[in-house]
């Protein structure tokens, strides 16, 4: 394990750093949570900035117009866009993080022509059409349904949890398209543009009251074969296919961010008072707080040794199960610990008295998701038990 950075990476922080110092001072306002459409533009001006300068798809290999940077690079563009308070991929996730890289390894050259510039450049939004009502956590179970028509495939069911699906304009899909084959295998991955005839996009209203999730329902909606990436009842092989484009980073992100409101905490308690004094002055308050940011401290220090480790041999290994399932839990305190703090204004979700409290209750409300977004974890503890601890099976 070597957690040292070269000096060609340092260089590369050098630069990064003094190029973000630079636009971000110029960038407008972000438009308000809820303003979609608003924040599509906001998000691909963001995208197409990045694309100029050379830093759009920054682990995306050269010859499809990535930056071919390694995990340990990538991890500096992450630290430096966080540390600088840089717009977030926003609504571009699933094309840069999911679609793209799966299109790079599995998709046709007239595939990988169309879509893949569109997306660097932030002028195409994906959604991914994965989970259904009845198709979570087993993904495998889904029974949206493609029927081969000729030249097309007629789909008939639902998704559902299809983030941006009312501003995207493609969707990653997986259907089933033999129902008589073990469920792994009657799987089928389709590029399908939305806003196609018989296909219904409605919004869904989250705890925060924002509305980035949607259901999709499909009538005998039709897509064309060309649109197909991979081969029929091969989807569930080119689904998977965009993990290893991941290789410890897929959590950088909200490491950071964590780490950020862990220390907005610390800042916002030295400004909260109560009887006469600040939160702050309590000492079993300041323990908390330094226990989650000494536990933060630790958990990128294991961030460090996976993106190590998967330079060096491709895998992340058990580490990243370790720290998926400690992060959901630990997030979840921190969460809980704002809450206490900010005591009656925490039931603002907007900033109220001049204190942050948008940041914080999202915090909170977002980490109710953590432990169930990639992987729950009680599948994370079946991982850790069976291939670390060597524990048997359960029947």
């Amino acid at each position: 394990m070597d957690l040292q950075f070269t000096d060609a990476e340092n260089s590369f922080r050098l630069k990064l750093r003094d190029w973000l110092s630079s636009v971000i001072p110029q960038l407008p306002h972000e438009p308000h949570r809820n303003d979609w459409i608003g924040r599509r533009e906001y998000d691909s001006m963001w995208q197409r900035m990045l694309f100029d300068a050379g830093f759009a798809g920054i682990n995306w290999p050269r010859e499809y117009g990535g930056l071919g940077a390694t995990p340990t690079e990538h991890l500096i563009f992450l630290e430096e866009t966080e540390r600088a308070r840089a717009p977030y991929v926003g609504q571009n996730f699933v094309g840069l993080l999911h679609a793209g890289p799966t299109l790079i390894t599995e998709a046709s050259a007239e595939q990988k022509a169309f879509h893949l510039p569109a997306i660097l450049k932030g002028e195409h939004i994906w959604c991914q059409g994965f989970s259904e009502p009845g198709a979570g956590s087993d993904l495998a179970s889904l029974s949206c349904r493609a029927i081969r028509d000729g030249d097309d495939y007629v789909i008939s069911g639902q998704k559902i949890w299809t983030s941006f699906g009312h501003t995207a304009d493609y969707c990653e899909m997986l259907v089933r398209t033999d129902t008589d084959v073990p469920k792994h295998r009657g799987i089928t991955w389709l590029i399908v543009p939305m806003g196609l005839p018989g296909m219904d996009v409605r919004p869904l209203r989250t705890l925060e009251g924002s509305t980035e999730f949607c259901e999709v329902f499909f009538d005998e909606v039709r897509v064309p074969v060309a649109n197909r990436v991979g081969d029929e009842n091969d989807g569930w092989r080119v689904a998977m296919v965009t993990l290893s484009f991941e290789r410890g980073t897929a959590f950088v992100s909200e490491m950071l961010q964590s780490m950020e409101l862990a220390r907005d905490l610390a800042q916002l308690a030295k400004r909260v008072t109560r009887n006469g004094v600040t939160a702050w002055d309590d000492a079993g308050l300041r323990r908390d707080i330094g226990r989650i940011c000494a536990e933060l401290d630790a958990l990128w220090a294991l961030t460090k040794r996976n993106i190590s480790q998967a330079q060096r041999t491709g895998l992340v290994g058990p580490g990243g199960n370790v720290f998926k399932l400690a992060y959901a839990e630990l997030r979840s305190r921190l969460g809980e610990l704002a809450m206490h703090l900010l005591d009656r204004a925490s039931l603002s979700i907007d900033d109220i008295a001049d204190l942050p409290t948008h940041a914080h209750v999202h915090g909170r409300i977002h980490a109710l998701s953590l432990g169930i977004a990639a992987g729950t974890s009680q599948v994370q503890r079946n991982i850790v038990a069976e291939r670390i601890l060597g524990l048997p099976k359960e029947r």
